[in-house]
């Protein structure tokens, strides 16, 4: 356990300090960034990345960043706008040594929603899923009949939390750049909380309902923590389903969780 918090508080850590110079841009690709799913909240990146380079995607907005690793394995991805409507500068990052990086490529997307909660129904690079995953058709078997948000989110919660054990082989090996895969998690029945939060908020979202993967602090774990929160009746709840599984059941009532009692650092 001691491990993985180390490896995720790294991980925040370089997320959160990346030091950046500017450099030539002619390297990169034209036409790496594609805007146009912005009435959904994300931006998509294509570029070819070299196996022996780091490259990361920095997103920008009101000096708050969001930084991504981009893999050779996956040539377009899709990210997140998710700080309100504005600019946004979206740029493309070589790294040169330790956690410095030289700028390749960048690129301002104004914002413009009348809906800005629509970016966490969207599939993204944490929370990733189409409507043929098994994921997805385990979250329509499971809310099949139900005509409520409420009873919806109260399905699939109670299916994790049932079902999901805590993987903690998985905690003490996890790499830096580990990103969840929901149909594995489903398939394995075992997870970190990165992975309970990504799978609970894929499923919500293939439903319909806005939510949102948190990483950050919690006074019921002692670890860098993942949770979510869901849009219900206009309101954000809190729930977390790493630690009600572990519980065995809710202590407290109903699904949700007290938000004081958790601070975030990163929302996704």
């Amino acid at each position: 356990m001691k491990k993985f918090y180390y490896m995720f508080l790294t991980l925040f850590v370089l997320v959160t300090s990346v030091q950046v110079s500017t450099a030539n841009a002619s390297s990169v690709e034209s036409g790496w960034l594609n805007t146009s799913q912005l009435s959904q909240g994300v931006v998509q990146v294509s570029y070819d990345v070299p196996k022996d380079k780091r490259i990361k995607l920095m997103i920008t907005k009101d000096n708050k960043s969001y930084s991504y690793n981009l893999y050779a394995s996956k040539s377009t991805e899709t990210f997140p706008l998710q700080q309100g409507n504005g600019a946004y500068k979206v740029s493309v990052l070589e790294n040169t040594s330790g956690n410095k990086y030289k700028v390749l490529s960048s690129e301002t997307v104004d914002l413009s929603m009348s809906n800005t909660n629509a970016v966490y129904l969207s599939s993204v690079q944490n929370v990733k899923w189409n409507s043929s995953d098994k994921a997805v058709l385990k979250a329509k078997q499971l809310t099949q009949g139900l005509t409520t948000d409420e009873a919806k989110v109260q399905a699939i919660y109670n299916y994790i939390v049932a079902n999901v054990k805590y993987d903690y082989t998985l905690a003490a090996n996890v790499t830096q750049d580990y990103i969840p895969n929901n149909d594995n998690t489903l398939a394995s029945k075992k997870g970190i909380c990165y992975d309970y939060a990504s799978l609970f908020a894929t499923m919500l979202r293939s439903e319909g309902i806005p939510t949102k993967l948190v990483m950050g602090n919690t006074s019921y774990v002692s670890v860098y923590h993942a949770w979510n929160e869901v849009l219900l009746n206009g309101k954000w709840v809190t729930i977390d389903t790493t630690v009600d599984a572990g519980l065995g059941k809710n202590k407290e009532t109903g699904f949700t969780k007290a938000s004081s009692k958790y601070t975030a650092a990163k929302i996704y």
